[in-house]
């Protein structure tokens, strides 16, 4: 029997980043849903089972940590990348946070794609 394909949430208010990150995972044969805030990836939530979501933290509507913390709590085992640019902080504060949050892995952009990979591999145990 064929194993299922793996399903990946992205959220990320970026078009290019999340048409990357698509292309990127399809690649490596995953299976890809996108989010552009917070909103969008709880309701896709509602619907799907995700094997991991990598978001990112500043986003319009419902920021990254926010997200996080929705996602935690109606999926406390959810396996989670969360991934930040910066903004007005530098990225690492944010990321910090997220890792407090309880999220597998924090990367900050510009990523490096293999970096990334690795990451997910690790998290999904491949």
């Amino acid at each position: 029997m064929e194993e299922a394909m793996k399903k990946i949430l992205v959220v990320d208010d970026d078009d290019l980043i999340r048409d990357l990150l698509f292309e990127i995972l399809e690649d490596k044969g995953y299976k890809v849903f996108e989010a552009e805030n917070g909103n969008r990836a709880i309701q896709l939530l509602k619907t799907e089972r995700f094997d991991l979501i990598i978001t990112d933290i500043i986003m319009p509507d419902k920021e990254g940590i926010e997200t996080i913390i929705d996602i935690k709590k109606r999926l406390p085992h959810a396996k989670i990348i969360a991934m930040s640019g910066g903004g007005q902080l530098d990225a690492t504060s944010y990321l910090s946070v997220a890792k407090k949050l309880g999220v597998q892995h924090t990367i900050s952009k510009p990523f490096d794609p293999g970096k990334l990979i690795a990451l997910i591999e690790d998290l999904l145990g491949e």
